[in-house]
């Protein structure tokens, strides 16, 4: 093709968006989920959205650490800038491989994310990421240069310039802008530059070391020392305020060799190997985790079935119930925290809205109660993953020094979700059963999102990062620290072939061990953030199909001992479950789980409604073993007693067919706190109420029974207390939700749609003829000419209505629009001056003369 076949080069971004295919315009709107909402109208509108300074510093907070220096050195380089020039700056004169290798890489993220525009050898840095990557007294560039000379000497007095040029060996020139067009060719000639720094002394250049690195600002007294003289008589040092110096950005480029940053990072640092295990040893810890992790769950919720702790008047759960929970569960507090906020994030537990509000299961605990064991673990890992919620801040204190309490406001943190994906992405890129070293995958994380914010952001993913690992192996999605094939599944990653046996190798055969760096396998970006909603439900089906063959199936019976306790060989069916929950209590969990039979077990199954013949039949009927003659006779001695005493209301009564008892209970000094008063040999009453009498003769080591006023028994069931119906909390998104596929090619279409009808030739705008006669353009027409003028710096005629009611024309070049406004330099009054759009009547392009 010859030169005059070429296509013109794009003269905006909009144009380079334009000769983009619908692939690059779907992958962008992904990438950059902020640009889609609302829908642009043609590209121009997308182009000057992704100009935004809100939506630049996003993307510039989501590039990778090569990336960003890549950004930060087209920054500091001329406008524009060439390929050639840009690798100068990245790798130096004695080009870093690794930095050649992988800069197209980074020129190609920037452009993806519309960062960076134009062909290779007309790269341009979008306007406002230059703004704000561009080095400045006030904000300094990490890459620690200055201004360059021109920027430097704006403020000198030419007569200052021209003897600083004459002293450096250069010729005079004839005004103030040559002179220093001559300075910045001195400085950026390699040879010239080494010739003038070689004949300084060893001290100036000493100086100059100082500097070279950055911050490259300087203070000097009004009378320098010789050695900084001899550098700002030549303009190696350049004054910009009283007593401050700068080096140029030329001398420092000179100085480093070419290299905008001290150390550029082209290469994700290695994850290292903790631990390696045969990957069917990491998914049976996995499955075995996540039948604990669903055994803790319902034990949280059984505990707070009849209604859990009260709601604090700020929200949230005490210290001290947060203390009895994990006394409870025999689990540290920080682990019963992370276990009721999961319960919580999946919606099985909330406040019942009550005058004396509690915490308490929700209905749609008893619907997961219901369902097989893989999709129960899949619903919580699902609530987690995607959860903005953090349990790991509960105990500290927020921005206001407020206590930070479980179930309570200010856990929210909009990038947890986020950094959970990518926790997990990153272990997925290991081999199977291979568990990192946490200080490594740390410090892959940092280089993966350089945070350009506080220093705060930083700490606050790290811990993030953290948790998530301890979070992940409580809760089964990780086994023995590496990621288990449900894990892999619930994160959208494919699970490929089986796992060999042996242990992970390396490239080259070498099995890998501790301490070994494992490669891990690069993903564009667009494919390494989190899940749609609708791709994230499919992955947590696909992750419980993959788990149910790995755990164990329900059994239907125990092995009842002499020592009244039961042995539960593995997870129990559904209704065996529910009985025994009730006729014993938990002595200890596991694989195998012992259930202890106690005189207060068997009490709580006989007010549940069973009789004595009841529990006796089906404990045989579920037993691989006989009904052991302790239990036996347990069971009876407590249904032999039980209901001898009824309580009512009167406030309270007791009656007995035995006055005997009652008689022994009014002796007991232990019943004077209930101040019974005896009305019949068989009936004696009290001012307290049922359920207390009902403890404290319980506390007696009675038995009795609550009735109704007709005189039946009251049958007390534990899941008797629910809240209404609850939502799960909505998570905090960190930004726009991520569009599908669908509506991404929908959006495409459109924008296609919409440019086309805006770049369509139509007939002129007609000129304003007279004074009087003002531009006239429906608001689509203006808002599009407008935006077109910015990018352009082109000036139009502009009808305006101010608040009087005041029409004018003015002759106007717009700088911004934003917000409702457009921002232009007013060359009728000689300023700059702000326009409200809606008082816009219309616009029409100046005559060519």
């Amino acid at each position: 093709m010859s030169s005059d076949e070429q296509p013109a080069a794009p003269r905006s971004l909009a144009e380079a968006l334009r000769a983009q295919d619908d692939a690059f315009l779907a992958a962008l709107l992904r990438g950059r989920p902020d640009l889609i909402t609302p829908l642009p109208g043609d590209l121009t509108q997308l182009a000057t959205r992704a100009g935004t300074r809100a939506s630049v510093v996003r993307a510039l907070e989501r590039l990778d650490r090569f990336a960003l220096q890549t950004a930060e050195a087209l920054a500091v380089a001329g406008e524009p800038a060439t390929y050639a020039e840009l690798l100068v700056l990245m790798a130096g004169d004695e080009r870093d491989p690794a930095v050649v290798d992988a800069l197209p890489r980074a020129v190609a993220t920037l452009r993806a994310q519309a960062l960076v525009w134009g062909g290779d050898s007309r790269l341009r840095l979008v306007r406002t990421a230059r703004e704000l990557l561009s080095p400045s007294p006030q904000h300094p560039s990490p890459t620690g240069l200055g201004p360059t000379v021109q920027e430097a000497a704006a403020g000198m007095s030419p007569g200052r310039i021209q003897t600083i040029v004459a002293t450096a060996g250069l010729r005079s020139t004839p005004d103030g802008v040559s002179a220093v067009a001559a300075l910045t060719a001195l400085f950026s000639d390699r040879e010239r530059m080494s010739e003038l720094l070689a004949g300084l002394p060893y001290d100036s250049l000493d100086v100059l070391d100082r500097l070279v690195w950055g911050p490259p600002y300087g203070q000097v007294t009004h009378d320098p020392a010789p050695r900084l003289r001899l550098l700002l008589d030549r303009g190696l040092l350049l004054p910009t305020a009283p007593g401050t110096v700068v080096l140029p950005r030329e001398v420092a480029l000179h100085l480093r060799g070419g290299r905008a940053h001290r150390t550029p990072e082209p290469v994700p640092p290695p994850v290292e190997a903790a631990g390696v295990h045969a990957p069917q040893t990491a998914d049976a810890t996995a499955a075995g985790q996540a039948y604990l992790a669903l055994a803790t769950v319902e034990e949280l919720l059984q505990h707070w079935d009849e209604g859990g702790p009260a709601v604090l008047r700020a929200g949230g759960l005490s210290v001290r119930d947060l203390k009895r929970t994990a006394n409870a569960l025999d689990v540290p507090e920080p682990e019963a925290a992370f276990w009721i906020e999961l319960a919580y994030a999946a919606g099985l537990l909330a406040s019942d809205g009550e005058a004396d509000e509690r915490y308490a299961a929700t209905p749609e605990y008893d619907v997961w109660r219901e369902l097989p064991a893989p999709q129960r673990w899949a619903q919580l890992a699902e609530a987690w993953l995607t959860g903005t919620r953090t349990p790991g801040l509960i105990g500290g204190r927020d921005a206001k020094d407020r206590a930070l309490t479980a179930l309570g406001p200010g856990l929210d943190r909009s990038s947890a979700a986020e950094v959970r994906h990518r926790v997990l992405t990153l272990l997925a890129r290991l081999p199977a059963g291979v568990a990192p070293a946490v200080e490594s995958l740390l410090s892959r994380l940092r280089w993966e999102r350089s945070s350009r914010g506080p220093q705060q952001e930083g700490d606050l993913r790290e811990r993030l990062a953290r948790w998530t690992l301890a979070e992940a192996e409580r809760l089964g999605v990780t086994g023995r620290g590496a990621l288990g094939a449900p894990g892999r599944a619930l994160i959208g990653e494919p699970l490929g072939p089986p796992a060999p046996e042996e242990p992970a190798a390396d490239a080259d055969g070498v099995p890998a061990g501790p301490g070994d760096k494992l490669p891990v396998r690069h993903r564009p970006p667009a494919e390494a953030q989190p899940l749609t909603p609708a791709e994230q439900a499919a992955a947590a089906e696909e992750a419980a199909r993959v788990l149910a063959p790995l755990m164990p199936e329900p059994v239907d019976h125990v092995l009842l001992q002499a020592d009244l306790t039961a042995v539960a060989p593995g997870p129990l069916e559904r209704p065996l479950a529910d009985l025994l929950g009730v006729l014993a209590d938990v002595e200890s969990k596991g694989g195998a789980t012992v259930y202890r039979f106690t005189p207060g077990s068997v009490r709580r199954a006989l007010d549940s409604g069973r009789t004595a013949s009841d529990l006796q039949s089906l404990l045989a009927a579920h037993s691989r073993t006989p009904v052991p003659q302790p239990l036996a006779y347990l069971i009876d001695d407590v249904a032999r007693k039980h209901g001898h005493l009824r309580i009512g209301t009167a406030t309270a009564y007791v009656r007995s067919d035995d006055d005997a008892l009652l008689d022994e209970i009014l002796a007991d000094r232990r019943s004077e706190g209930l101040r019974l008063r005896r009305l019949a040999p068989t009936v004696a009453a009290t001012q307290v109420t049922p359920a207390v009498l009902l403890e404290g003769l319980r506390a007696m080591g009675h038995a009795p029974a609550a009735e109704s006023p007709d005189g039946d028994v009251l049958i007390a069931r534990t899941d008797s207390h629910r809240t209404p119906p609850r939502t799960p909390p909505e998570p905090v998104p960190e930004g726009p939700p991520l569009p599908d596929a669908t509506l991404l090619g929908a959006a495409v279409r459109a924008i296609r749609a919409g440019d086309e009808a805006a770049t369509t030739p139509r007939p002129p705008a007609p000129q304003p003829q007279a004074e009087g006669d003002l531009p006239r353009t429906s608001p689509a027409e203006t808002l599009a000419s407008v935006q077109a003028a910015v990018l352009t710096g082109e000036s139009l005629w502009l009808g305006y209505v101010n608040a009087e009611g005041t029409a004018s024309r003015r002759v106007v070049a717009p700088i911004r629009v934003e917000g409702g406004y457009v921002t232009a330099y007013d060359h009728t009054a000689d300023e700059v001056r702000k326009f409200s759009l809606h008082r816009v009547t219309g616009v029409a392009d100046l005559p060519e003369e």
